[in-house]
């Protein structure tokens, strides 16, 4: 019965995700784990498509299996917190302790992403096997 429903959220947190990669500060990687677990619950298919997808796939399986980011996507996760804190603060003015606030938000997000292990080399290689 709620099937059809993780489906429309799927496909939404997919939507999400492709947005977040041009928008700073919105999570890719996030709404497409999110998209995998409702996929999970709704369509084999749908789930094996994200989970086999030569770009989505090796960050989700990684997260998947060992709670791992790779290297790369914390750089880019990190790059990508700060200059939208650096946007935020240029173009809102906002008042100092929402500044701090949001500030101390993002330095808890990136010292998490951060001290997250990297996947093996299994994980890195775009091979196939390694998302069986």
């Amino acid at each position: 019965m709620l099937r059809p429903v993780y489906f429309v959220l799927g496909v939404l947190m997919v939507a999400l995700g492709i947005i977040g990669i041009f928008v700073p500060l919105m999570p890719t990687t996030t709404f497409l784990i999110l998209a995998a677990w409702c996929f999970a619950r709704s369509s084999r298919r749908a789930e094996a498509w994200i989970l086999n997808h030569p770009k989505f796939g090796p960050p989700i399986v990684a997260w998947r299996e060992h709670r791992a980011i790779a290297r790369r996507y914390k750089f880019m996760s990190i790059g990508g917190m700060a200059l939208g804190m650096a946007l935020f603060v240029l173009t809102a003015h906002p008042a100092w302790w929402v500044a701090g606030l949001v500030a101390l938000v993002l330095i808890g997000l990136a010292a998490y992403v951060g001290t997250r292990p990297e996947p093996g080399p299994a994980l890195l290689d775009d091979d196939k096997s390694a998302l069986s």
